[in-house]
């Protein structure tokens, strides 16, 4: 997929790095007053992380621009996505009194909630990536506020990926919708999208918010993934896997990331939303947002699980496109979140 010629890094990406602590197996919400026992708990960076390294597992070029505190949640951050991970941190910088973000999960009932606590950087995205690197593509959320850098990396040849954050004032104005101008794929989930555009599926979503940019791909979670190509009018609708989810946190990251690789790699529309598809069912069994994105091994393995069963599933078959892409070494086994954020060494 790359060569010597080309840009030092295949994604960059900007955002904030959070700490995530994820509980699983809860068996109701908990109601003022009241305690309530979770059956797992994992930790990892979260944030912008789950597409840093979902992106990295995928064997592609990672760069992550992002403020860092100085703190022991900062640390153990820094650590897992530099060292563990590979993600390039040479655009982050840390600082002194300002105290890592903190997100926890709670998982029920195939879905989660989550509260988050956590202040705006000290400095802006523009300030950390000027210039920006070259790249084959980056990947942004949506902001209120225009990011210079974005427009340098489009000018210089990048693709553009977009999704779009949560609404907190659930609004939902339209004219948000208008900062999508330039970019290439936009991947919002099917609740946004639909509120965003007035509608009542993710296809009719689709079709709308495809006047705004040439390539849209909305998720629907476990039901998986209709996309629309306005260039040519392509429509690919993907089913969902039948998979037992254990944690849904960052699940819609993993599955840009896949369709970030499938775009790059070019392959047809519907082998990367596919492909996508299967990264976010196999990152769903397994705790949090960035450490439950699958490798190779992991993918591989699927296959070589369910390729007898292609022959009889349609659902199945069309995943056959993996034996031609699956790369010949697929590496070593990642590594998945824990319950706590870092062992003691001996």
């Amino acid at each position: 997929m790359t060569t010597a010629d080309e840009p030092a890094f295949d994604v960059l990406l900007s955002g904030t790095v959070f700490l995530d602590i994820i509980f699983t197996g809860l068996p109701r919400p908990p109601a003022p007053g009241t305690e309530v026992w979770a059956e797992g708990l994992g930790s990892c960076p979260g944030g912008i992380a789950n597409l840093a390294v979902a992106l990295s597992r995928l064997q592609l070029r990672t760069a992550l621009s992002a403020a860092f505190g100085e703190d022991a949640y900062g640390d153990f951050c820094w650590e897992v996505l530099a060292e563990q991970e590979g993600v390039d941190l040479l655009y982050c910088r840390r600082f002194y009194g300002w105290h890592t973000p903190v997100t926890v999960s709670m998982a029920m009932d195939r879905d989660r909630s989550m509260v988050t606590h956590g202040h705006r950087p000290p400095v802006s995205a523009d300030e950390l990536l000027n210039p920006p690197p070259r790249t084959r593509a980056c990947f942004v959320h949506i902001q209120p506020e225009d990011e210079q850098w974005v427009r340098t990396a489009k000018a210089a040849g990048a693709l553009l990926f977009a999704d779009i954050g949560w609404d907190r004032t659930e609004v939902w104005a339209p004219e948000l919708l208008r900062r999508l101008d330039g970019y290439d794929v936009f991947l919002p989930n099917d609740v946004e999208a639909m509120r965003y555009t007035r509608t009542e599926s993710a296809l009719d979503a689709a079709r709308v918010l495809s006047s705004y940019v040439p390539m849209v791909v909305v998720t629907r979670g476990g039901g998986g993934a209709v996309a629309v190509d306005s260039a040519t009018g392509e429509v690919v609708d993907v089913s969902g896997l039948n998979v037992a989810p254990l944690d849904s946190t960052g699940a819609g990251d993993v599955f840009g990331a896949g369709f970030v690789l499938g775009t790059l790699a070019g392959w047809p529309l519907c082998d990367r939303v596919r492909f996508a598809n299967l990264c976010a069912a196999l990152s769903v069994q397994h705790f949090g947002g960035s450490l439950s994105a699958p490798g190779w091994v992991d993918i591989a393995t699927w296959w070589r699980t369910v390729s007898r069963r292609a022959d009889v599933d349609p659902d199945l078959r069309g995943y056959r496109f993996l034996e031609d892409v699956l790369p010949h070494h697929a590496g070593v086994e990642v590594r998945r979140a824990s319950a706590t954020i870092r062992l003691r060494s001996s």
